[in-house]
């Protein structure tokens, strides 16, 4: 169901948004992880795990530039639901593929506090992977991280402590396609 209201509030949203990092330079950005993952992990046979949702448009771009034999797979969990702040973790969907003795690379959106891509992680191990590695589009600036000592393998671009959306992140659950990354105003 159309609600006119809704559509014209989140287009302004977007309209009044601060354009943090244009196209051009995510798809630098990501071409630079392509490079590095492909060094990394050419000869491991890795399964990539993306993060749904999150992680779709990201993990889309990146995989046709990995270059290398590898298998698909995704899981889905979430604390937003859509909102502007995260809660209890909500697994929707756990990864399909056996991860015992493989090497993963656990594509996501971004690392903001962390509570979600560590819990992710901690289910990868308990499964059994020989190797987890991770690659994040955007690495939030702050001191609010679950694990302060975690750093990503890979990471496209550092951001500051702000609310953003595009490639992948949603403003409750809308501009998840917006084309570039953006801040919500005084946010």
């Amino acid at each position: 169901m159309s609600n006119p209201e809704l559509v014209d509030t989140v287009n302004d949203i977007l309209k009044q948004a601060d354009c943090l990092f244009t196209k051009t330079e995510v798809e630098l950005a990501i071409n630079k992880m392509a490079n590095n993952i492909n060094l990394e992990l050419h000869d491991k046979n890795p399964i990539v795990l993306s993060i749904m949702n999150g992680g779709l448009i990201f993990a889309g771009q990146l995989l046709t530039q990995l270059n290398f034999p590898l298998h698909i797979d995704y899981c889905h969990a979430t604390r937003y639901r859509g909102e502007m702040s995260g809660g209890e973790l909500h697994w929707k969907a756990l990864p399909q593929l056996a991860l015992l003795d493989r090497t993963v690379l656990v594509v996501d959106d971004i690392l903001d506090e962390g509570h979600t891509l560590q819990a992710i992680l901690n289910a990868i191990k308990a499964q059994g992977a020989e190797q987890v590695y991770t690659a994040v589009l955007l690495d939030k600036q702050h001191e609010r991280k679950a694990n302060p000592d975690y750093k990503p393998d890979f990471v496209g671009l550092t951001i500051p402590d702000r609310y953003v959306f595009g490639y992948g992140m949603d403003y409750k659950e809308y501009w998840r396609n917006a084309p570039g990354i953006y801040a919500v105003k005084d946010h």
